[in-house]
């Protein structure tokens, strides 16, 4: 027996050594499997996290349950590509360089200039990226870093260029003037997705324009009513048809308005008063009423700082401040009608906090209901050659099974989202990103990579990071290249990700790989849900309840920590994380060592029989079933169930029970029952290691790098035990 096992089993000793030897071998890559050329392909793209980042318990999860799904599927026979990379989070990234830029050199973005800045975030990125990627390695993931991809790096640039050229050219890339969700903090343009909506408590106003305006309106939002062309009132309505179609004029705050009173069943009867006054320069739904009532839309009353643009005594007055004027001037005039407290959900900007400012912008979009003709598809539903829209791409990838959610209830969810979808706004106003490919000259605009020549100016805003991550299944292969890899692998099997990023990421890389492909992007869709901490809260710094899963593995082992996140843990649910049951995890850890040691030790003298008695053949087939449950439940995405299982086993079946009965057996003086009994433990071991191998990589390989006549060198391209089927 190996001295190794005379001692406690030690994580700290063991992890890096291992991995080492993993990436060492090569077979991360699946090209160089054994017989890979045989061997049928499995792929998943590891959704990328923030370069700059550090690993949390939520990237733990993700990254725990995927190594889990692909050293399965390699120890399978598959040859198992799973694909890593980096995202370069432009918004958050570039944010918090500025962030200390300003701290250090008390400077901002427009001192340095947009080449000075970018390098500088270059530097930051390079310095920082490090870091995630020597964390996803301390959590034993199993990544074929040969094939590491970069949101920003050479090929993606020239696969998101290529993208928004074709998308131009189909007509489905375009230039508007539309209601966008800008954000002062971050100064810049953030799509629906990135808003996050806070409960907050607010007043509710009611009031008239002026002592002769027939209507009273409700609003939380009293300073936007100097910018307000019409009031809008339902259709049944009975109170407020006599005055649809009439117009008035008001002096509202030092400010003259001229009000329409028109109809529109936009119009919520049972809100407030039921009768809104419209903006259209400041409301996404008040710009479509004033669309469909040839109402004005250019009265722009907030700027891109939020304060007030107009002349009087709001002028440049941040917006709070403004609401408390117009609040006051109205109880001055006697037009205050009513104030109530009420629940309201504010619009936040996920990456920087700020209040969302609906404003018009000059911005570029991408058409989901246009028709345009598909040449190639692969889509059960969309034919070769037919016309068809990205919204359609998006319903049918789904509706016809092509892709499939491992939990139900989100197809609901994504339908959903499917249904409300608008016109994708891609240009933001930052730098740090993929330049938007247009030239201006004077009135000329040109579309295309390069420069068209001297005195043309590129359009100074860059993408929409998801428009770039949206090609990640594809671009990372070698798209818009015919590679051996695009063939190979795509469409990829599974994507497995987080539930809030369904809609950022998910359904854009079915719209963009059916769009440029005409294919799906993956087969199967797999969310996971939020880790929580033992008390069922959100993990964050404000709470101080963050656990890092590395500084965990410093204490206990990583095979701790990633079982800890994947046992009890359904598809699609929350989890609860704590030191305690990270250390119960340890103790695991610690108790197949110590299986691993008296089996060795016990039956190193003894020779194995060639035939199992009758006893011991029905406990061999009470691990035969047990690997087939296993191997049902991972193959059906049941990491929890298959953990669950596997746990109990060996610790109470296995450990309680059959190794104490064991002992008087190996003791005996029955030469037949112990040569039996010693080849059952044996064999046994040897199902039990590679069973837990995907759950525990770093144990089980230790264990498997000292089990003398091993039928493989190394336990990651071991072949999965095998099962009678019953």
């Amino acid at each position: 027996m190996d001295e190794k096992f005379l001692k406690p089993y030690s994580p700290s000793d063991t992890e890096k050594r291992i991995y080492e030897l993993w990436e060492k071998s090569g077979f991360f890559n699946p090209d160089n499997l054994p017989d890979a050329k045989e061997r049928e392909p499995f792929s998943m793209v590891l959704p990328p996290p923030n370069v700059t980042g550090t690993l949390h318990m939520g990237s733990a999860l993700m990254l725990a349950i995927e190594d889990t799904i692909v050293r399965f599927k390699r120890m399978r026979g598959y040859r198992a590509l799973w694909l890593p990379g980096t995202d370069s989070a432009a918004i958050a990234t570039q944010a918090r360089v500025e962030k200390n830029i300003q701290k250090t050199e008390k400077k901002n973005r427009h001192d340095l200039g947009r080449d000075e800045l970018l390098k500088r975030i270059d530097d930051f990125v390079e310095q920082n990226k490090t870091t995630m990627l020597n964390q996803m390695r301390a959590m034993g993931a199993s990544l074929d870093w040969s094939r590491y991809a970069y949101t920003m790096d050479d090929a993606r640039y020239r696969s998101v260029m290529e993208a928004f050229m074709r998308m131009y050219e189909a007509g489905l890339i375009y230039r508007d003037y539309r209601i966008v969700n800008w954000d002062p903090k971050g100064q810049t343009t953030i799509s629906d997705d990135e808003i996050v909506h806070e409960e907050r408590k607010a007043k509710l106003y009611t009031f008239r324009y002026s002592k002769n305006f027939p209507i009273p309106v409700a609003t939380t939002r009293p300073e936007t009513k100097v910018g307000d062309v019409a009031v809008a009132v339902h259709p049944d309505d009975a109170r407020y048809q006599k005055y649809v179609g009439k117009e008035y004029d008001a002096i509202f705050c030092d400010v003259p308005i001229h009000i329409k009173i028109v109809s529109d069943k936009a119009v919520d009867p049972k809100f407030g008063t039921g009768a809104v006054g419209v903006t259209p320069a400041h409301s996404q739904t008040d710009w479509e009423i004033a669309d469909r009532h040839n109402l004005p839309h250019d009265t722009i009353v907030i700027n891109g700082y939020a304060k007030m643009t107009v002349s009087g005594r709001l002028e440049g007055k941040k917006v709070i401040e403004a609401r408390e004027i117009v609040v006051d001037w109205l109880n001055n005039e006697n037009l205050m009608e009513k104030e109530e407290d009420v629940s309201q959900n504010i619009s936040t900007a996920e990456r920087t906090g700020g209040i969302i400012e609906p404003l018009p912008k000059l911005q570029w979009w991408v058409d989901v209901d246009r028709q345009f003709v598909l040449a190639h598809s692969e889509i059960p539903g969309i034919a070769s050659g037919e016309s068809t829209t990205l919204k359609e791409i998006m319903r049918k990838s789904v509706e016809s099974g092509a892709t499939t959610f491992v939990t139900e209830r989100y197809k609901r969810v994504y339908f959903n989202w499917i249904d409300n979808l608008r016109p994708w706004c891609i240009s933001r106003q930052i730098w740090f990103g993929h330049r938007i490919p247009v030239w201006y000259k004077d009135d000329e605009m040109k579309v295309q990579v390069e420069s068209p020549g001297t005195d043309w100016e590129q359009d100074p805003d860059v993408l929409d990071t998801w428009f770039s991550s949206g090609l990640w299944t594809f671009s990372t292969l070698g798209w818009p290249d015919n590679t051996d890899d695009l063939a190979t692998y795509h469409p990829t099997e599974l994507i497995e990700t987080a539930y809030d990023i369904i809609f950022f990421w998910i359904a854009r890389m079915i719209l963009m790989s059916g769009f440029f492909i005409g294919q799906v992007p993956f087969k199967h869709i797999y969310i996971h849900g939020l880790v929580r901490d033992v008390k069922g809260r959100k993990i964050s710094k404000s709470l101080g309840n963050n656990i890092d899963p590395v500084d965990m593995a410093d204490k206990y082992g990583m095979d701790a920590v990633r079982l800890s996140l994947v046992m009890g843990t359904a598809p699609g649910t929350d989890s609860r994380i704590s030191e305690d049951k990270i250390r119960g995890y340890k103790h695991f850890a610690n108790k197949l060592w110590n299986i691993t040691r008296f089996i060795l030790e016990r039956t190193k003298e003894i020779t194995l029989a060639e035939k199992l008695n009758d006893a011991d053949a029905n406990i061999h087939r009470e691990v035969s079933k047990l690997i087939q449950e296993v191997t049902d439940d991972i193959d059906k995405y049941r990491i929890h169930l298959a953990s669950e299982k596997l746990y109990q086993f060996v610790w109470h079946r296995f450990a309680d029970e059959i190794l104490e009965e064991s002992k008087p057996i190996l003791m005996g003086d029955d030469q037949d029952a112990r040569a039996s009994r010693a080849r059952l433990l044996r064999e046994t071991l040897d199902i039990f290691i590679r069973l837990l191998h995907p759950f525990m990589p770093f144990v089980t390989e230790e264990i498997w790098q000292r089990i003398p006549d091993r039928s493989e060198k190394l336990l990651m391209i071991a072949s999965w035990p095998s099962y009678h089927k019953e």
